[in-house]
């Protein structure tokens, strides 16, 4: 009956539905940490469970992070009396910096003004990875037109991009 409880427990109070076996493969590493606290006084490594259990290391990391409650990025983790410090001033994004966002849209911009087959010659190029004479002969124009057209598209970027 015990066991019923806590399998209903966690099923019922997670804010996130995660599947049946990975719930039981939870309450299973649950079980065993416990036991293994118990008898040693000190909680066990996730290799020791995995062991015991045998699954992956892997897989019991998984079915505990699976029932762990989330927190709200807004949770205060440490506070001096003044001004708390929240999870979301210990999250750091290097890649979408609003200056990474401007340049984006301003990029977007100017391309969008591009005709379309400066366009297919750029996405071709840099997208596809494709070498100008690859270029050359699906667009059907010779290598060098490739070459020019490719240079104009990118210094109509540069001023538009500048100009903005």
């Amino acid at each position: 009956m015990i066991a019923g409880e806590i399998r209903r427990y966690l099923r019922d109070n997670s804010s996130i539905r995660v599947s049946r076996s990975m719930r039981d493969t939870a309450y299973r590493v649950l079980q065993v940490k416990e036991r293994l606290t118990a008898e040693r006084q000190k909680e066990p490594d996730i290799g020791e469970i995995a062991k015991i259990l045998k699954i992956s290391r892997q897989d019991v990391y998984f079915a505990l992070d699976a029932i762990s409650e989330p927190i709200s990025i807004y949770e205060p983790v440490f506070s001096d009396g003044g001004e708390s410090i929240c999870v979301m001033d210990q999250i750091g994004d290097e890649k979408n910096t609003d200056d990474a966002w401007i340049e984006q849209i301003a990029l977007s911009a100017a391309v969008a003004a591009l005709d379309g087959r400066e366009k297919r010659i750029l996405a071709l190029r840099f997208y596809d990875g494709k070498t100008q004479m690859e270029v050359a002969a699906e667009v059907g124009i010779s290598q060098a037109q490739v070459s020019r057209l490719e240079k104009n598209a990118i210094e109509q970027i540069k001023r538009s991009i500048d100009a903005g």
